[in-house]
Parts: structure tokens; sequence; C-alpha cells
């Protein structure tokens, strides 16, 4: 059970009910992380940033690349909630996270998201030769600031224990960490 509520929309501040408001006017949809961290509308938009970055990425890499790399870092994490979105997201896709064969780029992308969770002040210098000599740096710059806000991410729902979407649970269902 989450150690913190939900925004009331009733009895929320202004800003935070504008907030709100953006969010299912942008997305569609509010998750329930999302409507925990409207108890701060600037908490809400830092978080947001992860839209901002992924279109920034976007030239550079695909939805299943970004899905992949997410996904690495959530596991590395065991955040349950990202690995659900990203579940959702690859099966949705038609692919079984399981049985993904991932491209080399994917594989690079995989290896740097779980090297960043393991030991953010040890990422092998010879996986940085690999990412630059396939990205520039603009890409990883935003790459790292990407990874910083999954993992923040994955903190925040860990911490929290947030409440897991109802939405989640079929792309879960069997589901469980690897064992440590």
């Amino acid at each position: 059970m989450s150690h913190l509520s939900h925004f009331d929309y009733e009895t929320a501040s202004d800003s935070a009910r504008a907030e709100h408001d953006r969010e299912v006017a942008l997305r569609g949809r509010m998750t329930n992380m999302k409507r925990t961290l409207l108890h701060s509308p600037a908490a809400h938009r830092i978080y947001a940033e992860w839209f901002t970055l992924r279109e920034e990425l976007r030239p550079a890499l695909d939805d299943r690349a970004v899905w992949l790399f997410c996904h690495a870092i959530s596991m590395e994490s065991r955040a349950i909630i990202p690995v659900g979105f990203f579940r959702r997201a690859l099966i949705n896709a038609g692919l079984t996270p399981e049985a993904i064969i991932p491209t080399d780029d994917e594989a690079l992308l995989i290896e740097f998201g779980k090297a960043i969770v393991k030991d953010s002040n040890a990422v092998p210098d010879e996986l940085w030769d690999r990412l630059k000599r396939r990205y520039d740096e603009p890409a990883l710059v935003n790459l790292v600031a990407f990874a910083g806000i999954m993992i923040a991410t994955a903190i925040f729902n860990n911490v929290v224990d947030v409440d897991l979407d109802q939405e989640l649970l079929p792309y879960l269902e069997g589901f469980e960490f690897p064992a440590k």
C-alpha cells in the first residue's frame, strides 16, 4: 500500500488542478504515480520531462530501443510499475519481453542502462567508447539525462510504494524479478 495518497482534485490547489488538467489533455490519462506526484505540481512537471527528453532522443532511438533501455533500467532498479509499463509497451507492439533478441544497438543500450543503475560511478570506459562510436554528444547527454529521470521514476515508485495501476496487471501476470 502506498505511503502517500493520490491528490484529491476537489480539495487540491488551483495549480495542482491545472497540472492535472494539462496532463490529461496531453496524454489522455493519469497514472497512480502521477496522481501521487500531483501533491507537488513542480515535482510532477520535473518527472514529466521524461517525455521531452524522449522526443529529443527520437532521431537516434526508435520506440523499441527506448522501451528496452527503460525496461533494463526498471529491471535493474527492481521497480515493478515501470517494468509493467514497458512490458505493456513491448507486448502491445507484438513482442514477448522474455524472447526479444536485441539488435547490437539495443544490446548496447540495455548494457548501459544496467551499468548506470548498478554503479553510476563505474560505467566502464569500454562501454563509453562503444556509445561514443554510435551516438553524438548531444544524444549522449540526452540519453544520460533520460536515464536519470527513468531512475528517479523507479526510485519514487519504490520508496513511496505507489499502488500498482490496475491496467498493468495483465502485463505482469506470472512475472517475477530474478533472484539477486
